[in-house]
C-alpha cells in the first residue's frame, strides 16, 4: 500500500492537482524557461526556484520568475502599436510541519513598470483517517498599484481576497478524488487603463472611435472542481478535471481536463492531455457601442466576451537517479508542449475592415513551451 500511495502521489505532482500529504516538500531546484506566442504578443523568460529543508520541521523556498512581454494584442493593435515591457515576479515561501500538519506561508511581489503587486499566503493541511484523506485551507491577500506610462497623475489601487479549501480522498490503491472550492473579492480599479470600448462615430473615418472602458469596483466570483486520478496496472495513469466559475459580472465558465500519463523503462515519463474551455459574456459587455456614454458600465475585452478555446499537450520528461551516497539524489529534464485555439462568438476583428458591426469575427492560436531541470539533493 506504501508503493502504491507513492506512486499515486508521483503522478498527482505530474498532474498538477492537488493531492497532498504531511511531508515537508523535497530539496530542489528548478530551472525553467518559458514561452507563449499567440494572438500577436509574445511571453518568454527565465524562471528559478530553490528550495532547502531546515531539520525535521520547516522547508524554505525561493522562486524568481520573469516575462519579457513583446507585441500587441487584438484590441490593442486595433488603437495603438506594438510594446515592449518585463514583468518580475519574486516568491519567499515557508512550509512548517508538525505532526500531521503542514502550513504554508509565503510573500510575492510582481513588478512592471506600470504596475506594482504585492501578495501573502497562508494555508493549512491535515490528514486523517490513516493518512487517506487530506483537508486544505487556503487564504491569499493581494494589494495593487496601477499606474499608466505618458500619465505621471495616474494612480489606482486595487484589493483581491481569495479562500479555498480543497478534500483529497484516496479512494482505493488505484484512485485519488479530490474536491476543491474557492471564493475571491476583488475590489477597486479593476479595468485595464489601457483598454477601450469602440462605438459607433460617423465624424470618423473608421465609423468608429475609442473610449476608456469602465468597469464595477468590486467583483466576486466562486469556483469549484473535481478532480481524480486513476493507476493502471501498467505504470500508467489516466486524470481529469472539471470546474465550473461564476461571478457578480454575470460570466460563467467551464473547463474540462482529461489526460493520461506512460512510464517507459526506468526513465521516460510521457504525458499527454486535451483541455476544453467555455465562457459567457460579462453584462456590460459589448463589441460595439452605439455612443460613449450609453450605459454606466462597458466593456470591450476579450476575455470578457463569448468564446471557447482548446489545448492539446505533450509533456517528455527524463530522469537521472544517482548513487544513493552521491550528494545529488536524481535530476530530471522535463519538456512540455500545448497549442492552443480559443474562438470568439461576439468579438469581431476591428482591423479586418467591413461595415462596422460585420467585421469577421476574432480567432487565433497559441503555443506554449516549457523546458526545465529538476536537481533534487
Amino acid at each position: 500500500m506504501g508503493a502504491t500511495k507513492r506512486w499515486l502521489a508521483a503522478i498527482a505532482i505530474l498532474a498538477s492537482q492537488s493531492a497532498t500529504a504531511a511531508v515537508l516538500p523535497q530539496d530542489r531546484s528548478d530551472v525553467m524557461y518559458h514561452s507563449y506566442s499567440g494572438d500577436g504578443v509574445s511571453i518568454d523568460g527565465p524562471s528559478v526556484l530553490l528550495r532547502k529543508k531546515i531539520g525535521n520541521k520547516v522547508s524554505l523556498s525561493a522562486n524568481y520568475y520573469v516575462d519579457a512581454i513583446s507585441g500587441a494584442s487584438i484590441d490593442v493593435r486595433a488603437q495603438a502599436s506594438k510594446y515592449q515591457e518585463e514583468r518580475t515576479e519574486t516568491t519567499i515561501g515557508a512550509d512548517f510541519l508538525h505532526n500531521k500538519t503542514l502550513m504554508n506561508l509565503s510573500y510575492t511581489n510582481s513588478s512592471e513598470n506600470d504596475f506594482e503587486a504585492n501578495s501573502y499566503h497562508l494555508s493549512f493541511s491535515q490528514d486523517f483517517f490513516g493518512d487517506l484523506t487530506t483537508l486544505a485551507v487556503s487564504y491569499s491577500r493581494g494589494d495593487d498599484e496601477i499606474r499608466r506610462v505618458g500619465d505621471e497623475s495616474f494612480l489606482e489601487e486595487a484589493s483581491r481576497q481569495k479562500f479555498g479549501v480543497g478534500l483529497t480522498q484516496v479512494v482505493s490503491k488505484n484512485m485519488i478524488v479530490g474536491f476543491n472550492a474557492e471564493n475571491v473579492s476583488d475590489e477597486g480599479y479593476l479595468n485595464n487603463p489601457y483598454r477601450a470600448i469602440r462605438y459607433r462615430d460617423q465624424n470618423s473615418a473608421r465609423g468608429f472611435s475609442f473610449v476608456t472602458e469602465v468597469y464595477p469596483n468590486t467583483r466576486v466570483s466562486n469556483a469549484f472542481s473535481i478532480n481524480a486520478n486513476y493507476y493502471l496496472p501498467y505504470r500508467a495513469s489516466i486524470y481529469g478535471d472539471i470546474r465550473y466559475y461564476s461571478d457578480t459580472w454575470g460570466i460563467e465558465a467551464t473547463n474540462a481536463k482529461l489526460g493520461y500519463i506512460h512510464t517507459f523503462g526506468k526513465a521516460w515519463i510521457l504525458d499527454a492531455h486535451i483541455r476544453f474551455y467555455q465562457q459567457d459574456k460579462a453584462n456590460f459587455y459589448q463589441d460595439l457601442f452605439n455612443r460613449p456614454d450609453e450605459f454606466t458600465f462597458m466593456a470591450r475585452d476579450k476575455e470578457l466576451s463569448t468564446y471557447s478555446g482548446v489545448s492539446g499537450g505533450i509533456g517528455v520528461t527524463y530522469q537521472w537517479q544517482f548513487s544513493s551516497d552521491a550528494f545529488l539524489e536524481k535530476s530530471t529534464f522535463n519538456f512540455e508542449f500545448d497549442y492552443m485555439q480559443f474562438n470568439y462568438d461576439d468579438f469581431r476583428d476591428a482591423t479586418a475592415g467591413g461595415p462596422v458591426g460585420e467585421e469577421a469575427l476574432f480567432s487565433f492560436s497559441a503555443n506554449v513551451i516549457r523546458a526545465y531541470v529538476s536537481i533534487w539533493y
